[in-house]
This record gives structure tokens, C-alpha cells and sequence, in this order.
């Protein structure tokens, strides 16, 4: 987005507010035209949501009766409704996202909506900001317009204009920063919101990680320490032959030497499961290019990512992993692409191909990889429609090291 405001006809009427302009010129002029075209909106959008307000109020007295019940259950939806659309407008201008998330309710059921409606925060917020609205809202509002066409301008052309130049802006962004403060989420909601995720990334995190441990545990048992543990007693066997029986305690000893061997190889791919050696040597672009190797198509692997920590590069190398061994197993494509970059901020990486698509993203592979990236704040996104192929979108904040 440009950050100079376009004038004319190419002006976008909810383009994001910047700078206006100080200077007296045109593109000073076709701002504040545009800004007080914005606040008339604002200020027409205030007469529905009084009507809603009125009729919200009047209800409250006769809940007990079925009119008050059916009144609040068709307004209701309604006013969230007028305030979403605040919502996007308020947000498109200010360029700050302002959100709001309802609790869930069967609306088809009177009784159990207005309970839960009334239990809910962000309804009470739709409601006061009705009556603000269509009340204050509506009277500042309506300054910029009426400095600019009111009766005033007929007496006092200039004073009124010049009055219009200097409050027009302001008077906007006022009104509109009002709107966020009652319709946007509290700064607590959205704390406990995180905690919550928090809470369940952790518990999610943990189990997967005791799984892991009981895996590492399962293989070193039934793999690496058996193996050990039969040369050692092949080795024990050969001391007591050595003298007796030399060829037998030959074969022995041969015999734990492959052991040891294959206990050894075992051990470096449970060490390559764990944090493989290719991200230390050659970071997080060397470790995937190595991953596209074997895979039976061509992978394109087009990355520009500095050295990140290990543990970040480790999440997403093994999240990488999984997403092309199920483009290998699943998705009969015949090529596949990993793609990303890192802004300085965020890892965002790409992982797709052309095949047969339908991946289900709550899978056990794919809802693996999300709790992975969920330990580091990470997010995953899975666009798949069938015959359309798939594309895994994984996003995590980090630093470089």
C-alpha cells in the first residue's frame, strides 16, 4: 500500500488514515473532502443504531413477557451485525485491527441466545456503542460536514472553511479512535485469550515431548542397548573360549563387532531424530535442501533464511520433514516447492506441491507439526482442495542469531 495518499478519482474513500496533508493544496483539499465524507457516513450510520438502541432499552422491561423476548432476539443479531461493520471500517482507517469475539449461541433458540448474549461482554459493548453511536458519535460526527455545507458557510464563508480545514482531520480520527475503544476487545480478554493458548500449547508441547522420550527410551531398549548388551556377552563367551576353542571365540568376537556396529548406527539415526548434525553444519537451507533430496520428484527449494536458533530451525526442519514425506506417500504430484523468507521478525515457509490435494489438516502428521510450531508461537495453514494440490503455510516468530 502506498504510503502517500492517491487523490481523485483513484482515492480509495477507507483508505488508511496518514499524515494529511498541512499545505493548502489540492491534495490537502481531496483529503479533507474525503475525511468528511467519511465522518457524514459515520454520522448516517448513527440514526440505525440509535433505532436499535431505543428498541434494545424498551425491551429490557418486558423480558418476561414472549414481546421482549422476540424484540431482543431480532435486534440483537442486528446491532452485532452494524458493529462488525464499524469494526472493519474502524479498522481499514486507523490501520490497527480492531476485534471482538462473541461466545457462541444457538440463535434459532430465544431462551438459550439471550442467556448467553447476556453473559457475553462483546454484546454489551455492541449495545453501548448503539447509544454512543447514535447519541455523542453522531453529534461529533456531524461537525466536519456541517462546517463545510452548514448555514454557517452562507455568512461566514471564510471563517467556517478555515475552521473546517483545521478540524476535519482530528475530528475524524477522534471519533474514530472513540469507536475502538468501545467496540475493540478489552486488553484483558485478549490476555486471557493468550494465556489460554498458552496453557493448551504447553499441555500439547508436553505430551508430545513424552512421547518422544518413550519413543527415544522404546529404541534405545529394544535397539542400541540390546545389541550392547549381546556383545558384551559375546565378548564375555570369547575370553572363556580363547584358550579351548580360539576359532569359536574368533566368531564370537566378530560377531560383536557388528554388534557394536549396528548398535552404533542406530545410535546416530536416533541423534538424527533428535537434532540432526545437517543444522549445525549447514543451518536451516542446507538441513531442508538435504530433506529434498531422496524425495522420488523434484523439489524446488527456494530459501532465504539466515542462521535462526536451533531450536526454531529444529521445529520447522522436522515440520518441513513431515510435509514432504506426505507429498512422497500421499499426494502422487509430480513436483513439489519449499519456499520462504525471514523479515527480520518472522519465518514464514511454504511447503507444496501440484498433487492430488484433500490433505486433512487435523491428521496426525500435519496436526504434529502444528503443536510443534505452537511451542514457539508458531502458526500452520493448509490450503488443500481436492485436485488442486496442497500447500502448508508455517509462520513463527524468531529473531536471528
Amino acid at each position: 500500500m502506498r504510503d502517500s495518499f492517491a487523490v481523485g478519482a483513484r482515492a480509495s474513500w477507507l483508505a488508511p488514515l496518514r499524515a494529511v496533508p498541512a499545505r493548502v493544496d489540492r491534495d490537502g483539499f481531496l483529503e479533507r473532502l474525503r475525511l468528511t465524507a467519511v465522518s457524514a457516513a459515520l454520522a448516517a450510520a448513527g440514526i440505525p443504531a440509535l433505532a436499535l438502541a431505543l428498541v434494545m432499552t424498551g425491551a429490557f422491561p418486558s423480558l418476561l413477557s414472549l414481546t421482549g423476548f422476540l424484540m431482543l432476539w431480532l435486534v440483537v443479531p442486528v446491532a452485532a451485525y452494524l458493529t462488525r461493520a464499524h469494526r472493519a471500517v474502524t479498522t481499514r482507517l486507523l490501520g490497527e485491527p480492531v476485534v471482538a469475539q462473541y461466545a457462541d449461541a444457538d440463535w434459532r433458540n430465544p431462551v438459550t441466545a439471550i442467556a448467553t448474549w447476556a453473559r457475553d461482554p462483546v454484546r454489551w459493548r455492541d449495545f453501548a456503542f448503539c447509544w454512543y453511536s447514535g447519541t455523542g458519535g453522531l453529534l461529533m460526527s456531524l461537525v466536519p460536514p456541517v462546517l463545510l455545507v452548514g448555514p454557517a458557510i452562507h455568512v461566514i464563508i471564510g471563517p467556517s472553511l478555515l475552521v473546517w480545514w483545521f478540524v476535519a482531520e482530528p475530528m475524524v480520527r477522534g471519533r474514530l479512535r472513540a469507536d475502538r475503544g468501545i467496540l475493540d476487545q478489552s486488553r484483558v480478554q485478549r490476555l486471557q485469550q493468550r494465556v489460554d493458548q498458552v496453557v493448551r500449547s504447553r499441555a500439547e508441547t508436553v505430551d508430545h515431548n513424552a512421547a518422544e522420550l518413550r519413543r527415544i527410551e522404546r529404541d534405545l531398549h529394544d535397539g542400541a542397548q540390546a545389541r550392547i548388551a549381546a556383545a558384551g556377552m559375546n565378548v564375555g563367551l570369547a575370553e572363556k573360549l580363547i584358550h579351548t576353542d580360539p576359532d569359536a571365540a574368533a566368531e564370537l568376537l566378530r560377531e560383536a563387532r557388528e554388534s557394536t556396529v549396528r548398535a552404533l548406527e542406530e545410535l546416530r539415526t536416533l541423534v538424527r531424530g533428535i537434532h540432526p548434525p545437517v543444522l549445525a553444519d549447514r543451518g536451516l537451507v542446507g538441513g531442508i535442501e538435504a530433506l529434498a533430496i531422496p524425495i522420488p520428484i523434484p523439489v524446488t527449494v527456494a530459501l532465504r533464511v539466515p542462521r535462526l536458533p536451533g531450536p526454531i530451525e529444529s521445529a520447522v526442519y522436522f515440520a518441513v520433514a513431515e510435509c514432504l514425506a506426505n507429498v512422497a506417500k500421499h499426494a502422487a504430484a509430480t513436483r513439489a516447492w519449499v519456499v520462504g523468507e525471514h523479515d527480520g521478525e518472522r519465518l514464514r515457509v511454504v511447503v507444496g506441491d501440484d498433487g492430488r490435494g484433500g490433505a486433512d489438516p487435523r491428521g496426525d502428521g500435519l496436526a504434529g507439526v502444528a503443536r510443534r510450531l505452537a511451542a514457539f508461537d508458531g502458526t500452520l495453514e493448509v490450503t488443500s482442495p481436492v485436485g488442486q494440490g496442497t500447500e502448508v503455510r508455517m509462520e513463527v516468530p524468531c529473531r536471528t542469531i
